[in-house]
């Protein structure tokens, strides 16, 4: 639109936030903080937070520390990240994505299933409460719609009760009928990590 209005191409800006100047106050309180307890930044940053009433991010208070030669550069932290590898399959149906939210927009309790590789939302609906039946409702319906151009193989969920049994017998059984469910289909189930919701990123995104 910018192009169409103008005749002229949109310079992008340079990623990333700015950087905020250190104030004086700032300073002083980390370098005093620091006399009293001897610690590192990430302990500082929990002191300051309660001891002084203060908050400051402990990549703050590292830069206070190093400028008063308070601190040491950490070498293998300056190393070059590893490239960062795109996790997605490469045909549409191999994997699929469950999960919840809230809806901000009228608070009701919304599930949707999304393909992996292509990212399409392929069914979804909005309930007064979080169920097993209205998760095995919405895989029914992928089934019916897209079951004859690809066998669905996995599913990826979270832990949660809907689509999970946390509390199992002896030989890893429970008692939840969309396990059961996807079982019956042959679909395998596979599980993100306790309190790593990156796992389901592409969904909770």
């Amino acid at each position: 639109m910018y192009y169409l209005d103008t005749g002229e191409k949109l310079l992008l800006k340079n990623g990333g936030r700015r950087m905020k100047e250190i104030k004086d106050y700032e300073e002083k309180i980390v370098i005093r903080a620091y006399k009293d307890q001897r610690v590192g930044a990430r302990r500082l940053e929990k002191i300051l937070d309660q001891d002084y009433g203060i908050h400051i991010p402990h990549n703050r208070i590292h830069k206070i520390l190093l400028k008063n030669n308070m601190a040491k550069e950490n070498e293998k932290k300056k190393r070059p990240r590893k490239k960062w590898i795109r996790y997605e399959r490469k045909h549409s149906l191999s994997l699929l994505h469950l999960d919840w939210h809230t809806s901000e927009y009228n608070g009701k309790e919304v599930c949707v299933v999304m393909d992996d590789a292509s990212r399409k939302i392929l069914t979804g609906g909005e309930f007064e409460n979080e169920k097993q039946e209205h998760v095995i409702k919405l895989m029914d319906n992928v089934l019916k719609e897209y079951s004859h151009i690809m066998e669905i193989r996995e599913i990826l969920t979270d832990r949660g009760s809907q689509f999970y049994a946390n509390k199992r017998d002896k030989n890893n059984e429970a008692n939840n009928n969309f396990e059961k469910y996807i079982i019956e289909k042959g679909i395998m189930h596979i599980v993100s990590r306790s309190h790593h919701p990156q796992t389901n990123g592409k969904l909770e995104k």
